[in-house]
């Protein structure tokens, strides 16, 4: 459609840059130039947005998503960074009538997966009787000999899986890749959803746009249902938080309620997986694992793997968890498997496959020709010319007389593709649509009554006119996918309002986690010490005309003893601090607040830009006053939105302890009788207890009110013995510790420190007790790593 004259209207502007390439398929226009008819309305509401309303939008989208915490790891060669979600604004529509028939084209192609992958691990009959090359299964790296004859405890090899497709030259839908390993955006799509949804709420509302909760509703039903008697543990097993697609891990946990676990959190015992906890070990019965398989078991798969569960396989074949998808299945997504196909759907199913998947050609070992050109479309490659120009090219090679094909080598054989040319779809580019090439995954999960596909899925969008440029990696982007259904749709959500209310209890609480959240309260207080302790020496440099002055000397060696340089303006271990932080509330994804961790990636910026930009003195003082705002925003968020259960326990213990520490270790230098003039003064604004030291006490500072404000009041929350008190209140209420009303070696640590502070007075309190007490609250750190974290 070409640029109209100056007379043109809103729907003309907004298309006049949407010209699709020649012979090629465009979802938004048909093949006579015209918008179709479900996009039809989507278009006019959005040409007749009054101008610069629809930016508005857009920013609201985009707002919620980086308010979410949506990211994806975009790998460089020295820089596996977050990187904000890369959402195409223009869903993509499709009508219901078409996507029933992709929905009934995928569906019989995972009930062909499903069976043949029982038969690779059970008769090994397609091999056997030739309909298959051996060296083809024999040479993935995904077919698990260890697993050969070992049928999943619910019968199924397949229970989520997606498929990649696109939109071919002559208008129909071609397979383009099987996602049958440990298939990801399913996630990202309810994202994808939210956010668009954001941006065009109220053409969302009027467009009849199919819901996608129920999909999830009855996949959850479906793993609960996989449960041995209806009891047990369900959890999602994650490579942990450096895989790409980590935050969709965390994301579905947290949406479906499931636990998420990384290897080093199952162990097994006795054939059976259990789970460690701080309760102790506890068995679990499902994984839906989204780890490849080869990294699962470095007892008999992967030996170098530090992802995995040793004796995991011995646990499956003891029937004794449902692995969804089953080890092994990713062998299904080798390329070559899909030149026989459409051959192995015939035989299998007594007819062609509904939906064909893209031109494929094995080009086997010399042994196997005349099986392959039988079986793969009578297109056979010699094996001498493939093998001589793989070794040229490296292992992959340039179309064969033209033809519109990529051959790749796969161990000592070869695999011949054919390139669809991809259709197009809109994408919005500086206020107006532009054709990019795209794809589209669909996902398809078991269910009581069998397979479902999801009412839209995850649509790629090329940011470019190249179809090589639609992947994340390479600057793609994704778009939601809009199901257009006859009928009206009804709100949904995920929650069943129907039956009984019922309040479900907390799961357990795996040791990691635990052990994260612990590190990560002893981070954030440890970064507020050292602001702290930076903002009063700065603040005393920049009142002072004598830096080598006796109090700012002082200040640089307890900094120092820190750890930090009292050189630069912001030292790098407070920036390690911060980050180490964020790296603890990265791990436990599924069990912290968005907001929460949105506020360490903030503080986590602005202290690696003050870290470029601050100097000395003044200018450092009130940096510090900044970043003090931001941590106590932080603790802010924490004390008032974390569910009061263990998971908030362990990281107010985190706190309490190193608090603690700090303090002692502050009051050791600071109030010891060679201390210079203005130490004590100092110890109490690091305190943050000015105004309460003036309220408390009728007399200028001194070491008996300092020790006894700091040290032995209760009632501060900056003191030793409160955070002691706080430790030991929060202990009272974790697994063990009131058994048979029995003290433990924690419990008792604890009540020995605390009871031989309480006792002293500050008169006696001395700097040997105090150094003793640093070494008693690092006993009780390790006592708590013993009984929980261990």
């Amino acid at each position: 459609m070409q640029s109209q004259s100056q007379g043109e209207g809103p729907l003309d502007q907004l298309l006049s840059d949407y010209v699709p390439q020649e012979g090629v398929p465009d979802e938004l226009l048909g093949p006579d130039g015209e918008v179709r008819p479900v996009w039809a309305g989507f278009v006019k509401r959005l040409a007749s947005m009054p101008d610069g309303r629809l930016a508005e939008r857009i920013a609201h989208g985009d707002r919620y998503l980086r308010d979410a915490g949506v990211y994806f790891r975009r790998y460089g060669p020295e820089d596996p960074t977050r990187r904000d979600w890369p959402l195409s604004h223009v869903p993509l529509l499709i009508a219901e009538d078409e996507w029933d028939e992709i929905s009934a084209g995928l569906i019989e192609r995972a009930e062909l997966l499903e069976k043949l992958a029982a038969d690779l691990y059970g008769e090994n009959r397609l091999v056997a009787e030739g309909h298959l090359p051996a060296s083809l299964i024999a040479e993935s790296p995904e077919w698990l000999h260890p697993l050969v004859g070992v049928k999943p405890r619910d019968g199924h090899f397949l229970d989520f899986i997606a498929f990649d497709i696109g939109r071919g030259p002559n208008g129909n839908w071609w397979v383009l890749c099987d996602r049958t390993q440990a298939p990801s955006g399913a996630g990202f799509a309810l994202e994808n959803r939210i956010a668009t949804t954001r941006v065009y709420s109220d053409i969302f509302l009027g467009a009849n746009v199919t819901r996608l909760s129920n999909f999830f509703r009855n996949f959850l039903d479906r793993l609960m249902d996989l449960r041995p008697g209806h009891q047990g543990r369900v959890g999602i097993l994650t490579p942990g938080p450096m895989n790409a697609t980590y935050f969709e891990h965390a994301y579905i946990a947290r949406y479906l309620g499931f636990t998420l676990l990384e290897g080093d959190d199952l162990t097994v015992q006795n054939g059976e997986l259990m789970i460690r906890t701080i309760d102790g070990l506890r068995p679990i019965s499902v994984l839906w694992r989204r780890l490849d398989a080869q990294w699962s078991d470095p007892l008999e798969l992967n030996e170098g793997s530090q992802l995995g569960t040793p004796g995991l396989l011995g646990a499956i074949r003891a029937g004794n968890v449902s692995m969804v998808n089953a080890l092994g299945t990713g062998v299904l997504e080798t390329r070559a498997l899909m030149a026989f196909l459409p051959r192995l759907s015939e035989l299998l199913d007594g007819r062609p496959l509904r939906m064909p998947n893209v031109a494929t050609w094995w080009c086997g070992q010399e042994s196997e020709r005349a099986h392959v050109r039988a079986n793969s479309g009578g297109m056979l490659f010699s094996s001498a010319w493939a093998t001589g120009l793989a070794h040229e090219t490296g292992g992959v090679m340039p179309p064969p007389s033209g033809l519109d094909t990529w051959i790749e080598r796969r161990g000592t054989s070869l695999v011949a593709q054919e390139q669809v040319q991809l259709s197009t779809a809109p994408a919005l580019i500086d206020g107006k649509l532009v054709p990019r090439p795209m794809t589209l995954r669909v996902f398809l999960a078991r269910t009581e009554k069998g397979w479902t596909a999801m009412p839209g899925g995850f649509a790629r969008i090329g940011s470019s006119e190249d179809s090589s440029a639609i992947a994340m990696q390479e600057g793609g982007q994704v778009a939601d996918v809009w199901v257009i259904s006859r009928n009206t749709e009804l709100s949904d959500t995920l929650a069943d309002t129907a039956g009984k209310f019922e309040r479900t209890p907390p799961g357990a609480l795996p040791s990691r986690a635990a052990d994260n959240l612990f590190w990560l309260g002893r981070y954030v207080e440890r970064s507020e010490h050292i602001v702290r302790v930076l903002r009063a020496h700065h603040a005393r440099l920049a009142e002072s005309d004598m830096p080598d002055a006796p109090l700012p000397l002082f200040a640089a060696r307890y900094l120092e003893n820190l750890g930090c340089s009292s050189v630069e303006a912001v030292p790098s271990e407070l920036v390690d601090s911060v980050s180490a932080a964020l790296n603890s509330a990265g791990k436990v994804a599924d069990r912290f607040s968005v907001d929460g961790t949105l506020a360490l990636v903030d503080l986590t910026r602005t202290v690696c830009e003050f870290a470029e930009r601050v100097q000395p003195g003044d200018d450092a003082a009130n940096a510090m006053s900044v970043l003090i705002r931001k941590l106590n925003g932080f603790s802010g968020l924490v004390h008032d939105n974390m569910y009061r259960f263990a998971g908030w326990r362990f990281l107010s213990i985190g706190r309490a302890v190193e608090r603690a520490v700090n303090m002692t270790k502050c009051l050791a230098d600071f109030a010891d009788p060679s201390a210079p003039a203005g130490a004590l003064d100092m110890a109490v604004e690091i305190a943050d207890s000015v105004m309460t030291h003036h309220r408390r006490y009728t007399v200028a500072t001194s070491r008996a009110t300092v020790i006894d404000l700091l040290a032995l009041d209760e009632l501060n929350p900056r003191s030793i013995l409160c955070q002691l008190g706080d430790i030991e209140e929060h202990l009272s209420h974790l697994p063990g510790t009131g058994q048979h009303r029995q003290m433990t070696p924690l419990t008792r640590a604890v009540l020995r420190a605390r009871t031989d502070l309480a006792l002293q007075l500050p008169e006696t309190v001395s700097r040997n007790d105090l150094e003793r007490l640093v070494d008693d609250l690092s006993g009780i750190s390790d006592q708590l790593t013993l009984a929980y974290l261990s």
